[in-house]
């Protein structure tokens, strides 16, 4: 992927964070306050948004670093937010057994950052 398309990409999933952040806080907020999920939500918003701009960080980074340390932190996002938002939205507890894979792709982001940085 090249800086331009990974720049691209980053900008989309800080989009979609600031939009699932609204919808959550407006659209939902009586369907997650009914089921308790609020916080929940609100967790997969926190973690998408703050990865999303390492995402943007890491598109200007040279091209291992990027590749590695963007690929784990995009993957990252997806499972861990992703099964808090569907949490969220469906209220099935067990999605949260899914939810520390995404943290550890946060990790070997970070730690590929760490050595390879």
């Amino acid at each position: 992927m090249t800086a331009k398309t990974a720049l691209r990409v980053s900008a989309l999933i800080a989009l979609l964070g600031v939009a699932l952040g609204a919808f959550g806080a407006h659209g939902l907020k009586e369907h997650l306050a009914a089921n308790g999920r609020a916080e929940v939500w609100e967790k997969a918003v926190l973690y998408h948004l703050v990865h999303a701009v390492a995402l943007v960080g890491l598109s200007l980074a040279p091209g291992a670093l990027r590749r590695g340390a963007w690929v784990c932190l995009a993957l990252g996002i997806a499972v861990f937010s992703g099964s808090l938002y569907l949490m969220g939205l469906t209220d099935i507890g067990v999605l949260g057994a899914v939810t520390p894979v995404g943290g550890v792709l946060f990790l070997v982001g970070w730690g590929t950052v760490v050595w390879k940085g």
